[in-house]
């Protein structure tokens, strides 16, 4: 079988910041993957499952609301490794305003404070598994790491 690009990629070179992982036409659309890489995988310790669910509900929550892009969101959600997560947007994106998108929904996630969205029995499979105060300090670390950012977005 062969190989997918993301398996392509050399993890031990992997530094966190924003890729476009893959392009897929979906009709006459390009439908973009974006890898969000928050840790620089096999280096630095992995995101706890608390952490990453509160990222997801609050990261997803945040780009369906938003003004420009909220048509455009297809999927927000971690990666298996718990290394970072995917973004996929429908059509091009100029990179800097995806920069911004990401760090905006990122700053929105640091300073959260109040209840989590969907953090209901009611609403999510495992409600339980959530953790503010380390995804907030994980929001904070991931803008930081964007701050010297290349926007080639290249692997």
């Amino acid at each position: 079988m062969e190989k997918i690009k993301s398996f392509t990629v050399d993890h031990l070179k992997l530094l966190p910041g924003i890729y476009e992982s893959r392009r897929d036409m979906v009709g006459n659309t390009v439908v973009i993957t974006y890898d969000l890489r928050i840790t620089q995988p096999n280096m630095e310790p992995v995101m706890n499952t608390g952490e990453v669910h509160t990222i997801e509900h609050l990261g997803a929550t945040f780009l369906r609301n938003h003004p420009d892009f909220k048509s455009k969101v297809i999927y927000f959600g971690p990666m298996g490794c718990r290394t970072g997560f995917y973004l996929i947007l429908q059509g091009e994106n100029d990179h800097a305003e995806l920069l911004k998108l990401i760090q905006d929904t990122f700053r929105f996630i640091s300073t959260f404070d109040d209840a989590i969205p969907g953090a209901a029995a009611m609403d999510c499979g495992n409600y339980l598994d959530n953790n503010l105060p380390m995804a907030r300090w994980t929001a904070k670390k991931y803008l930081k790491s964007l701050e010297s950012i290349n926007l080639s977005f290249d692997y």
